[in-house]
This record gives C-alpha cells, sequence and structure tokens, in this order.
C-alpha cells in the first residue's frame, strides 16, 4: 500500500498483515479521490472503519485541514498510529478508538461539521452501512456541500433516498462500489 499523492506522495504505508481487514485498493483510493478532487485540501474529513488508516493518511497527504479516523479494532487502531507516525504526521489528524456509531456521536458532540465521510465497514456486515447512513441523514454532520461516500460490495443494495441524504452518483470497479450522497435539495 502506498500514498497516491499529495505531500507524502509514493510513500508506503504498512499493511494489515494478519489483521482481519480488508483496506481500499490503491486504484480505488485513487478513483475516490480523483472524484472529490481539490475540494478536499482544506476540508474536515471523516474516516469511518478506518483500517489501515489509508484512506485518512491520503485525504491528509492531499491538504485535508483535519482528518478524523474513527477505528474499534484496537490491533488496527495501533496500525494506523504507526502509520501516521512513520510519515511524521502529528497535527491534522485524530484517531477515536469507538465504533463508527459511537465515534460520530463524539464528533457530533463537539459540533464538528464535516465536509468528506466515508465509510467502509466491512462487507459482510451491510446492515452497518445503513445504520451509518440513517445516523448521518438524522444528524447535523454533514455540510451543506458534504459528501458521504460509502464503499461496498458490488451489487450490494444501498438506499437511492433517506430523508436529507440522496444518493448522487456511484462508481463501480472490480469488485467495491463507491456510493456518492449528498444533502437533498429543500422540495
Amino acid at each position: 500500500m502506498r500514498v497516491i499523492a499529495g505531500k507524502f506522495r509514493s510513500r508506503r504505508l504498512k499493511g494489515p498483515g494478519t489483521l482481519r481487514v480488508r483496506p481500499t485498493s490503491d486504484r480505488l483510493r485513487e478513483t475516490l479521490f480523483n472524484i472529490l478532487g481539490p475540494a478536499v485540501e482544506d476540508s474536515l474529513f471523516v474516516d469511518l472503519y478506518a483500517g489501515t488508516g489509508a484512506i485518512g493518511v491520503e485525504a491528509v497527504s492531499r491538504g485535508a485541514r483535519q482528518v478524523i479516523l474513527v477505528e474499534s479494532h484496537a490491533k488496527a487502531a495501533g496500525l494506523i498510529r504507526e502509520n501516521l507516525a512513520a510519515l511524521g504526521i502529528r497535527a491534522g489528524a485524530e484517531l477515536i478508538e469507538a465504533d463508527a456509531l459511537s465515534g460520530l456521536e463524539k464528533i457530533a458532540k463537539r459540533h464538528l461539521i464535516a465536509d468528506f465521510i466515508f465509510l467502509d465497514p466491512p462487507y459482510e456486515k451491510t446492515a452497518e452501512h445503513l445504520q451509518v447512513l440513517e445516523f448521518l441523514d438524522a444528524s447535523h454532520l454533514v455540510a451543506p456541500r458534504g459528501i458521504v461516500v460509502v464503499e461496498h460490495r458490488s451489487g450490494m443494495e444501498v438506499p437511492e433516498r433517506l430523508d436529507r441524504l440522496e444518493c448522487s452518483r456511484q462508481v463501480e470497479q472490480g469488485d467495491a462500489t463507491l456510493s456518492f450522497y449528498r444533502l437533498a435539495a429543500a422540495a
């Protein structure tokens, strides 16, 4: 695994080894950040189910103002710390050791509004995709022009619309799909 672009371009990240973590492939990460483009710069970026931290590190590398990584697995959280330390990232990245919903509650209590929220639960935990989307839909965590990105198994059904969030785009690559959600325009 490597950082695709930005300040830490081509730097290697420590992979999951024996951890049961499925990191987003370099190719899919590159696709994601090509779509998000320069808007990542100076953004608040939340990486849920952070695993190795590769998505969050990529956001830091591309100039995000603040990145919050949320990971509940203690060994994966340790791996994230190692990857951040190896790149010398001390400021601008914060790790919250908690499950996704608890992490989002902690972020909400701080009255933060995220420009980007990326979630990539284990593919077999299909209910978690919907639970997190429903939480985000009911919260005020998503900035008015913010984007929620869900990585999921291709062919998996995700909602086209919730009360406030609607799927505006899907990009399929191999066995993975990225679904992009935005706040729906007021009716």
